[in-house]
Formats: C-alpha cells, sequence, structure tokens
C-alpha cells in the first residue's frame, strides 16, 4: 500500500466517512494505474509514488464524471511524475494487491 484512506482523507481535506469506499476505490485504482504505467511496485517509502497517487486521487475525487482521465489541469504534473517513477527506478517482479 502506498497511501492509507487516511492520509488521503487528510490530503482531500474530506473529515467525513459518507465517501471513505470511494475514496478507497480511488486509492486502489490510483496504485494499480500506477503499477500499470510503471511496471514497478512502489510502497509508502517512496514519497514520489505518494505524491503521485494523491494528485490522481484527488484529480479523480474533483472530477468524478470524468474518472479514468486526468484533467488538462494536472496532465503535466501527473505525466511528469510518471516519466520519473518509470525510469529512475528498477522494474520489480509482482503487482499491486
Amino acid at each position: 500500500m502506498i497511501v492509507t484512506l487516511e492520509e488521503t482523507k487528510k490530503w482531500l481535506r474530506v473529515e467525513h466517512n459518507d465517501e471513505d469506499s470511494l475514496i478507497s476505490m480511488l486509492i486502489n485504482a490510483a496504485e494499480k494505474y500506477l503499477f500499470n504505467a510503471t511496471g514497478n511496485t512502489f510502497d509508502s517509502t517512496n514519497e514520489l509514488a505518494k505524491l503521485f497517487c494523491h494528485v490522481l486521487v484527488t484529480d479523480w475525487y474533483e472530477n468524478r464524471e470524468m474518472i479514468g482521465k486526468t484533467s488538462e489541469k494536472i496532465r503535466p504534473a501527473v505525466e511528469s511524475i510518471l516519466a520519473q517513477l518509470s525510469h529512475c527506478y528498477a522494474p520489480q517482479e509482482g503487482g499491486v494487491e
């Protein structure tokens, strides 16, 4: 696990529990997206991977009608972080659980 529900809710500034299942689903999707895009498995010790997941979850959470796409506003940041995570780490075996 790269990011937890609790830290993601703090990042999103969500104080209620009404959308915990949605946020958890977005976290899982972001982590799988990262693995599928890089072939690497990351954990909570990689700050860049954490940032990537938080940025992606935030974009998807705030733009729910566009789930699966990144908004034009954050696309350059997401692509830059993804390129770094793809090229700066050796591929690892396994996937995101």
